[in-house]
């Protein structure tokens, strides 16, 4: 192909090898592992049940992982999707702000099915997705830009129909239509952290479909304009900011590596102060109705990101998991941060300490950032005496952790098992399989319900 940054990138994405160092093939087992935890953990919540209730389910569809539905591709991609997206504890890769995972692996598990695609190919698109966005998300967001755009429904679209076009490999012209017709589809604006609103989970769910839809109209031959990201009205254009020459897919360490799991199900930027406030709430003697104040120290991208410096009262839980007061204030009322602490808004020990919190930036952790996200916290007791907590970063949820997260919410499918050896099997289909619920036999004698084709 000639000329153009879709095509430059297309070509790079297209010739990463199935071949995985052993340290990426296990990174993104490990992000593949932490995405169907989060759609297991999060199936029950609303906007999951939202997203099964208006799709099309399909006898001989694609299975829903974590559900006993099956539906088209696009459609399982977008159910996946939004309940990936839940928890609010996706995994995250700081210098795109942006949340890869959570997009990619539901396009690829729904594209897996019957395409006869080995578990390492599978396991490549992924890190050729996370690429892709990770390296587009950099180049084009900053702190100003995510405050009015979600940089996610960006960055992860564009990197899903990339890592798609590695799956079922597509030709480079193919390849280059999907992923600009997906960049065309991309949409999401940042609006949700001030009312609270859902559209942050369906903003994930949309980013599969286009995807899947993206590839499906590039392989029937759909034409779409080579330069959708460097043209005169191309993405960067439209963003306001300079297009970049190249966005050098692989030419370091692949960027999955610099991704995170999430410990705590609230906002990337909320994650550290609020760890550090755990570490305050377990010290022995610590009682939270003695704090007479607290201080609590960020990055300036954490406190510039949309509700991140809410101070409550928050009347819906998606604020209470983006406000930073919030996160640090239940964290040293309760000494843990379950999802259930979201739901209970009206916590008058939390609702304590989040009047008395106060939010700023420190030039020391803002010039670490993106490397690091470090935070500290200072509570200051009636007695005069200030505990402090300082994290240099933010502490992923452990491997471990990760796996027993999937192995408790999946009940008796033992799916960490299947993605342990993935780059070995010899179909990929092998994972949604062993993700998806059977449905109940029916009584004897009577036919079994017969869903819509």
């Amino acid at each position: 192909m000639s000329g153009g940054l879709i095509a430059r990138s297309v070509g790079q994405a297209l010739a990463w090898p199935e071949s995985q160092a052993p340290e990426v093939a296990a990174k993104a087992k490990l992000c593949l592992t932490d995405g169907l935890r989060c759609m297991f953990e999060a199936r029950s919540l609303p906007t999951s049940l939202q997203a099964l209730a208006v799709i099309t389910p399909l006898a001989d569809g694609v299975p829903i992982a974590a559900t006993e539905l099956r539906a088209a591709p696009a459609e399982a991609a977008f159910a996946m999707a939004t309940m990936s997206a839940g928890l609010l504890r996706e995994d995250m890769h700081a210098p795109s702000i942006s949340h890869h995972g959570i997009v990619v692996w539901p396009v690829l598990l729904a594209l897996s099915q019957g395409a006869g695609v080995s578990g390492a190919r599978l396991l490549a698109a992924g890190v050729v997705g996370y690429e892709f966005g990770a390296r587009l998300g950099a180049a084009l967001f900053d702190a100003d830009l995510a405050r009015r755009l979600r940089p996610t429904a960006f960055s992860a679209t564009a990197g899903a129909a990339m890592a798609g076009a590695r799956l079922l490999g597509l030709t480079e012209r193919e390849a280059a239509a999907a992923v600009a017709l997906a960049i065309d589809a991309s949409a999401g604006l940042n609006q949700w952290p001030h009312s609270g609103g859902d559209e942050i989970f369906f903003q994930a769910g949309r980013a599969g479909q286009a995807a899947v839809q993206a590839i499906a109209l590039a392989r029937a031959g759909a034409y779409a304009s080579p330069d959708l990201l460097d043209g005169p009205a191309g993405l960067f254009a439209a963003a306001g900011k300079r297009t970049p020459d190249d966005l050098g897919l692989f030419a370091a360490a692949p960027q999955i590596l610099q991704v995170y799991n999430k410990a705590l199900p609230i906002c990337n930027f909320a994650q550290t102060a609020a760890q550090a406030a755990l570490e305050i709430a377990a010290r022995p003697g610590f009682a939270a109705g003695a704090v007479a104040g607290l201080k609590v120290f960020v990055t300036e991208a954490a406190l510039a990101y949309p509700g991140c410096d809410r101070q409550g009262p928050c009347a819906r839980p998606l604020q209470a998991k983006m406000s930073i007061r919030f996160a640090v204030a239940a964290a040293l009322a309760h000494g843990d941060l379950d999802e259930e602490r979201f739901h209970d808004l009206g916590d008058p020990a939390v609702a304590r300490l989040d009047a008395l919190c106060a939010v700023e930036a420190d030039p020391h952790l803002t010039r670490a950032f993106p490397a690091r996200q470090g935070a500290r916290v200072e509570a200051r007791l009636v007695g005069g005496e200030v505990l402090t907590a300082s994290l240099a970063d933010v502490r992923p949820a452990t491997p471990d952790e990760i796996r027993r997260g999937l192995n408790d919410s999946a009940g008796a499918v033992r799916l960490a098992e299947v993605i342990d050896r993935l780059d070995s099997l010899p179909d990929a289909a092998a994972v949604l399989a062993a993700a998806h619920i059977r449905p109940p036999q029916p009584a004897a004698g009577r036919p079994p319900r017969r869903a819509r084709r």
